[in-house]
């Protein structure tokens, strides 16, 4: 599983651009993960917990931070939360119900 770093965004300053006679392109590949009900039951659990700790509404890249989840892994446990009834929208953030 590829986890996200949680950093805050620093100011960044302008510096010239040289230019490049050549480029290359990496593909980012995307991790894998079981879709079961097994698995999307923890992490229904894992972002819940987060929630639950956060104690405040959270957006879903925050809610990947907080919950050490990608954010396919945190989509799929809102997704099973939002069945249960047990989180709502709060103006585009998520937070518990």
């Amino acid at each position: 599983m590829v986890e996200k770093k949680c950093t805050k965004k620093a100011a960044t300053t302008k510096k010239t651009a040289e230019k490049k006679t050549t480029e290359t392109k990496t593909v980012a590949v995307k991790p894998t993960f079981a879709i079961d009900a097994i698995n999307v039951g923890w992490h229904a659990g894992d972002v819940y917990e987060a929630l639950a700790q956060a104690k405040k509404s959270l957006s879903i890249d925050e809610l990947a931070c907080e919950a050490k989840l990608s954010e396919p892994e945190v989509l799929l446990g809102m997704g099973w939360l939002l069945k249960e009834g047990k989180i709502k929208d709060d103006n585009g953030l998520v937070t518990l119900a």
